[in-house]
């Protein structure tokens, strides 16, 4: 990596320039993969020596106005080589096919920060996925769906309601899977989850999209034992200008958004601004939603040395949901949609199971061009999250079908009132389980390359987290109010709605961390070693179940480290081969530390231990390219704790569980207008060994069964709720200008029921519960069209997902089985001016 801030055309696309004042030329041209000849958008044009630059359209074109006289041009697109082309203004003003090869390439300090990884040059496996295939296949498909086709993902939408998606990448759930987006950790400070219903419609303002499987390249120690999903938002525009979308599906699917940016002015200044609406019913019954996305940008470009960049994006929304599972017998006789989970009053849905959620997150970024040798890109973060889920509490009756009769309800509440000879206490009401949070991080890189051929980086990562959790009430559906005697405190409350009830807690996450690496780089050979280090502290307040004097407990603390290296060598211009291992701890997640939802500790909790190594073979050439690799990954001392009953709970200790497999993918492109890509992805994941002398404890930490302590016979067992066999192939054909059409095949097989390990207590419960998830095929189709609309540039866009309706089962738990969603379709016009 050379000078990362000398030009703004490689800050994240947010510096591009805009037109010089007296610029009289316009110089076209169309940037392409050498090897795959397909266009090349976002790719940046600039001026060399000035910031008078643009970036390529959806097809790889661009138009640059620049003065009447001989200039070099640099062309450069992250993960290729940037070329300089130079031209007389007055002999010619088309530069025409530009193509540009693979290999290493200047990132911007965005993607620094972010760790993004470059083909041919960081030894991991990795998928990309760029903005123009996103506005292409995104739909009404939420992030986890987008990467569906990427070898050892699987990802479903779970209950099927907008945002419920998981994602599971190599069998390991988002607890195990590091989230970044712009380099930002998004993981659940407390469980490491990533809640997708927080960046619903997100995927407007993402400008790409990296799946680094395994150890991947981020230099924090980041919980990443299947792999890192990094998400590139967009940030100010070349140019100044925008775009408006409209969009309708199945289901009363609407959908509306804008963006605008000023490009750079004369005084160094960069604005964009970008909005979006969703609203639908869902495809599952009961599952209506509203969700808003915003995204903001401002850069400020100081001097030849500094840029300062605020960036801003959210996504609130509310969504009915399906948490109840449903059994084979109910969805042969119900249906894909079926859901009970919801309810009417006074003729409106009233959802029982709803989400709602508001996430934002602000970035100010400093750039800082040190010398010619070093930068500092640095992030200081803050997030606020509030909102939960809701469900009921008390009875609540049922309709004949199955819904529930909150009307009926509410006249029972009314029938108790104290006015009609009751108590006033409600029977049946609605509640919400908040999770709230305020999150605080600051996130710094230093880059030096004073020594040849050598980079050097290290830095900070230092985060402040408080989960605030309780539950309220919503709803009294008639009722005066709600007894509750969970605050010892305050018991026998009175409750009314927005009142705290059942519980109320807060949990407090320190996290400070150091990490550095070394990267030698000498012809085609490259190296790296890194190492993290970092302390992860948690402290519970329990506001209800104790008194103020014992309410806190003390910072409990472990130290995590992550060491790992690995090396690429690109043995021709056609062949790579690259290898990676590593080591590093995981520090246990919140609840195993305070048992059964207490300030009780857990005292046996351990640091949870990682080994990984993988091996993988590129191919590039004018048509086909090609990648294989193998991995290993042994999990050690996992932490499991399983709850026996409402009282007692097991702590399993010694947990090991192996994940190996191998994946390839291809991309192969016959003719000029025909592009053929695939995946297969062959996994291996079991638990390894079985578990002797299982204690199981009460509240008070006191041993139940020391006399006859539990085995579990889990060696051997298939890991659940992931399919091991996955496959797609996909193609891609430009019928004549300006018209693509595609279709997306997918295949998954080999998903084992997500079982108890805690239920394996004999060798003949192995048979019960390794039940196979029957294997499905799903096909997409999608086509878009680009024309003028007057004087500006239109793409219509359409897709039809599960085209041939299938029926399938993604999800198998222990209480019941998800659906997959059946066919679906949307349309669109975006309009650029």
């Amino acid at each position: 990596m050379r000078k990362i801030l000398r030009n703004y055309a490689l800050i994240a696309a947010m510096l591009m320039a805009s037109v010089v004042a007296f610029a009289q030329n316009n110089i076209t041209g169309t940037v392409v993969d050498a090897e795959t000849g397909e266009g090349l958008p976002g790719a940046s044009v600039v001026v060399k020596g000035t910031t008078n630059g643009t970036i390529t359209d959806f097809n790889g074109d661009f138009t640059l106005s620049v003065p009447d006289e001989t200039l070099t041009i640099m062309i450069s697109f992250v993960g290729f080589k940037t070329v300089e082309k130079t031209v007389d203004v007055s002999e010619t003003l088309s530069l025409g096919q530009i193509s540009l090869e693979a290999g290493a390439n200047e990132l911007t300090a965005v993607e620094v920060l972010a760790s993004v990884a470059v083909e041919r040059k960081t030894p991991v496996a990795v998928s990309s996925i760029k903005k123009a295939e996103i506005l292409e296949r995104a739909s009404n498909q939420e992030f986890p769906e987008l990467l569906k086709s990427t070898p050892g993902v699987y990802a479903t939408k779970q209950g099927g309601g907008y945002g419920d998606s998981r994602i599971n990448l190599r069998g390991f759930n988002s607890e195990n899977v590091a989230v970044l987006i712009n380099g930002v950790p998004v993981n659940d400070m407390e469980n490491g989850r990533v809640y997708w219903s927080n960046w619903a419609g997100l995927t407007d303002v993402t400008s790409s999209m990296q799946v680094q499987r395994g150890l991947g390249a981020s230099k924090v120690a980041v919980p990443s034992i299947g792999g890192t999903i990094n998400i590139l938002t967009q940030t100010t525009d070349a140019e100044a200008g925008g775009n408006v979308f409209y969009g309708i599906g199945n289901d009363n699917y609407n959908k509306g958004s804008f963006y605008v940016s000023t490009g750079l002015t004369e005084d160094g200044w960069a604005v964009s601004l970008s909005g979006a609406k969703i609203t639908g019913d869902g495809y599952v019954d009961g599952t209506e939603f509203e969700g808003y996305n915003y995204f903001f940008n401002v850069s400020k470009a100081i001097g030849d040395d500094h840029t300062i960049s605020l960036t801003g994006f959210g996504a609130p929304q509310r969504h009915g949901q399906r948490q109840s599972s449903l059994s084979v017998a109910t969805l042969k006789d119900k249906g894909m949609r079926w859901n009970t989970d919801y309810g009417y009053l006074d003729g409106q849905v009233v959802h029982v199971e709803d989400n709602f959620y508001h996430k934002p997150q602000f970035s100010l970024n400093h750039y800082w061009n040190i010398n010619k040798d070093t930068e500092l890109s640095t992030a200081l973060y803050v997030s606020t999250g509030t909102g939960g889920g809701g469900g009921s509490a008390g009875t609540l009756q049922r309709r004949y079908d199955g819904l529930y009769d909150l009307e009926a309800t509410r006249d029972t509440n009314i029938a108790n009132r104290t006015e009609n000879g009751g108590d006033g206490n409600a029977i049946g009401y609605l509640r919400a389980s908040r999770n709230d949070h305020k999150w605080y991080g600051l996130l710094s890189t230093l880059t030096n390359e004073s020594v040849s051929n050598f980079t050097f980086m290290g830095g900070l990562d230092l985060r402040y987290y408080k989960g605030i959790h309780f539950s309220e009430v919503t709803n009294l559906l008639g009722a005066e109010y709600v007894l509750d005697d969970n605050d010892v405190n305050n018991p026998n409350r009175r409750l009314g709605v927005g009142d705290k009830r059942d519980y109320y807690n807060d949990g407090i996450v320190l996290w400070e961390g150091v990490f550095g690496q070394a990267e030698y780089t000498q012809g085609d050979l490259t190296v790296f070693a890194s190492a993290a280090l970092s302390n992860t502290s948690y402290q519970r307040i329990d506001y209800f179940q104790y008194t103020p004097d014992e309410q806190e407990t003390d910072f409990y603390h472990f130290l995590g480290y992550q060491a790992k290296g690995g090396a690429n060598y690109n043995l021709t211009r056609n062949h790579n081969v690259f290898a990676n291992a590593g080591f590093f701890t995981k520090a246990p997640i919140f609840d195993a530390v305070f048992q059964g939802f207490s300030n009780t500790v857990n005292e046996d909790a351990e640091v949870q231990k990682i080994m990984s190594f993988e091996l993988g073979y590129g191919y590039r050439s004018a048509k086909l390219t090609a990648n294989a690799n193998v991995y290993h990954t042994r999990w050690m001392d996992r932490t499991l704790i399983e709850s026996v009953g409402d009282t007692l709970f097991a702590n399993l200790q010694g947990v090991d569980a192996i994940h190996q497999g191998i994946e390839l993918d291809f991309t192969y492109k016959p003719v000029q207008r025909l592009t053929i890509n695939g995946m297969v992805s062959l996994g291996d994941w079991t638990w390894a060994n079985d578990l002797n002398n299982v204690i199981i404890y009460d509240d008070n930490r006191n041993p139940v069964n020391e006399d006859d302590p539990l085995s579990l016979y889990i060696a051997g067992l298939k890991v659940g709720n992931a399919a091991q066999t996955t496959a797609a192939l996909g193609v891609n054909f430009e019928a004549f200008k300006d018209f693509k059409i595609g279709a997306l095949l997918n295949y998954f097989a080999d998903n084992y029921k997500d079982y108890d390990p805690n239920d394996v207590t004999t060798p003949e419960a192995k048979d019960n519960v390794e039940v196979v998830v029957p294997e499905y095929y799903n096909l997409d189709i999608n086509a878009n069209y680009g024309f003028k609309f007057g004087a500006f540039d239109a793409t219509v866009y359409g897709n039809i997902n599960n085209v041939l309706d299938t029926e399938y089962i993604t999800d198998w738990t222990s209480f019941g089985i998800y659906p997959g969603t059946g066919r679906q379709w949307t349309m669109g016009l975006r309009i650029n001016f």
